[in-house]
């Protein structure tokens, strides 16, 4: 099946640089775009020619309406389409509009991961996000806590972190408690200086609307109104993890983000991230979104450095896996041998010296 639409100015700011967002849309729509003067033509099966027909006037449509695609977001959302037949440009877009806030930025998913992860947010009072770093776990949990906080829907929001060194023995460190403890919270600080004006930031933080503070001063609390985020939970310990779910309150949501790849507790220590998954995945109103290297919203590197470590990883269990069979079989042949010499009457080296 064929298809021309024509180009007008509208249409022509979606082919992106070098025309990148038309082959995206040739691979991910299963269809041939052929730009000629005035129009484009659209050929494949009837139905994807029919999805790719309703992108360009989605995007039409949002443009004439005044709506703007900040940095890289159409990219983004066209992947999100490619892979998930059931979005629209049209529902994207408005969903993200939906969710800005400040007037400074929108929230709006670059992969199918993390539109799961929003929509899970607003469907469900507990959301685990859980994936390697870079994939966006943290910074749209703030985003979706400063837009429930502008919209009125909780009083308040709170950031809390385990205050555990990466590998490293910092010793110690002067200053108030605050500022103890401000290196280990420093990433929360920078998202939401990200979303906010620095002015409102401050103001928020010196009014406690936004709590920023050690999981360790949880414990006692109930927390409604709030919008509660752990961050970098997989370095929680069992009892706090427990502490820290336990601890939402009436009109609250909670948000704990972890990678499992990177725990820094001491090795006798169990996750509280990796226990709650086991303890927790049957309850019903909690959901669990499970990010991988394909989510992975900083530089490209980012993507191909984590796989090298997946791929180096699963290495060395084979690595291992074998060094184990082989130390089975060799026991095996031993106990066999042993077996063998006590069937022919051998004395071991133990016998001999007791006869001696």
């Amino acid at each position: 099946m064929k298809k021309n639409i024509e180009i007008t100015p509208n249409i022509e700011t979606l082919f992106g640089t070098r025309d990148e967002n038309l082959h995206v849309l040739e691979d991910g729509f299963n269809v041939t775009i052929d730009l000629r003067s005035d129009s484009i033509e659209l050929e494949g099966a009837p139905r994807d020619v029919a999805r790719a027909e309703q992108l360009f006037a989605d995007y039409d449509h949002l443009q004439r309406s005044g709506f703007t695609f900040n940095n890289g977001d159409l990219n983004s959302m066209l992947r999100v389409l490619s892979a998930d037949p059931k979005a629209s440009l049209r529902g994207l877009a408005e969903a993200g509009k939906q969710r800005s806030f400040g007037g400074r930025r929108t929230v709006q998913p670059k992969s199918v991961n993390q539109r799961r992860y929003l929509e899970s947010i607003e469907k469900h009072d507990m959301v685990f996000g859980i994936g390697p770093a870079g994939t966006g776990k943290t910074y749209l949990a703030v985003a979706m806590a400063i837009s429930a906080l502008l919209a009125k829907r909780v009083n308040r929001i709170i950031l809390a972190r385990p205050a555990v060194e990466a590998g490293e023995r910092l010793g110690f460190l002067p200053g108030t408690l605050q500022e103890k403890i401000d290196p280990y919270l420093r990433p929360l600080y920078d998202a939401l200086y990200d979303m906010l004006d620095p002015e409102k930031v401050d103001r928020y933080l010196e009014k406690n609307v936004i709590e920023i503070a050690p999981i360790a001063f949880m414990r006692g609390r109930t927390l409604n109104d709030s919008f509660v985020i752990l961050d970098e939970a997989q370095n929680t310990t069992s009892e706090q993890m427990k502490m820290f779910v336990t601890r939402l309150g009436f009109n609250s949501k909670a948000v704990i983000t972890g990678d499992v790849t990177q725990i820094d507790l001491p090795s006798a220590r169990r996750s509280g991230l990796l226990e709650a998954v086991d303890v927790l995945k049957g309850v019903d109103g909690l959901s669990f979104v499970y990010f991988d290297q394909a989510d992975v919203v900083r530089h490209h590197l980012v993507q191909r450095i984590i796989q090298a470590y997946d791929e180096h990883k699963v290495r060395i269990e084979e690595q291992m896996s074998l060094l184990d069979s082989k130390a089975n079989a060799n026991g095996a042949n031993g106990r066999t041998g042993a077996a063998e010499n006590a069937d022919n009457g051998a004395v071991s080296p133990v016998e001999t010296r007791i006869v001696e």
